[in-house]
């Protein structure tokens, strides 16, 4: 069996080499940005599919173009009315421009992550506890168009925002637990108060027809009578008025 000439296995090693350096195949979710001799190309972001690169002279950097979900790690921020806590957030991205990915920042993910730290801290440190906790869809918004306009000249579109957690001291909490049920009995005692105020209007107006009209009270009273001998067994003694025996006496009287 004739040997292969060394130099015919350098020269297939050498053209494979090559062959494996010029041919890229790019996902439908991801960009190359080619440079040529450290210049991009025109129409230099390309893919996705299959990319041919001149060996030595090209390069290709990768990107992503699918939705980035990173987490702000936890930042103690002092509230503008001076309550210490410590909050954390996620932020939703994606590179919509690959070529200004590239070229106008070093690293857009950790340049992303830094500006999201500062400016929770910023804008959370700009506002009120009780707004924080009443108001995040409004801070949410805000954290997200402020990171959004910083991050357009890197060609990253900042789609979310999410205030995901704050941790409050436990003297706040126990604080805000001791406020919340003092407004708790407040409105327990208004109910009350109102229960009390429609029952004595109701009262009112009561007592106001039944003077007004003699007779219902005369039926009224027959009606207690009524109930309170249907629902108990023992003899009960009441005052009868005079008014119901007027009619009898007055007979007696027409009689004589």
């Amino acid at each position: 069996m004739p040997e292969i000439p060394i130099a015919m296995i350098v020269i297939v090693i050498l053209t494979l080499y090559i062959l494996a350096n010029a041919i890229r195949i790019l996902n439908e979710y991801e960009r190359g940005v080619v440079f040529r001799l450290g210049r991009v190309v025109s129409g230099g972001v390309k893919g996705p599919g299959l990319i041919l690169l001149i060996p030595i002279i090209d390069r290709m950097v990768k990107v992503s173009l699918r939705t980035v979900v990173m987490d702000v790690p936890p930042q103690d921020v002092i509230t503008q009315d001076n309550v210490s806590i410590k909050v954390n957030a996620v932020i939703y991205f994606r590179v919509v421009h690959p070529q200004k990915a590239i070229i106008e920042v070093e690293n857009f993910l950790m340049a992303t992550s830094q500006l999201s730290q500062t400016t929770l801290r910023s804008v959370l440190g700009q506002s009120e506890l009780d707004d924080l906790l009443s108001q995040r869809e409004k801070i949410n918004h805000r954290l997200q168009q402020i990171i959004d306009s910083q991050t357009e000249p890197w060609g990253v579109k900042v789609s979310n925002v999410e205030v995901k957690q704050i941790d409050l001291p436990q003297e706040m909490q126990r604080a805000m637990a001791k406020q919340a049920e003092a407004e708790r009995e407040r409105r327990s005692k208004v109910i009350s108060a109102e229960g009390e105020f429609q029952a004595s209007q109701r009262l009112s107006d009561a007592a106001k027809i039944l003077s007004e009209q003699p007779s219902a009270l005369t039926l009224r009273y027959l009606q207690t009578l009524r109930e309170i001998a249907t629902e108990n067994n023992s003899t009960t003694i009441f005052p009868v008025p005079i008014d119901l025996l007027k009619p009898f006496l007055n007979a007696g009287k027409d009689k004589d």
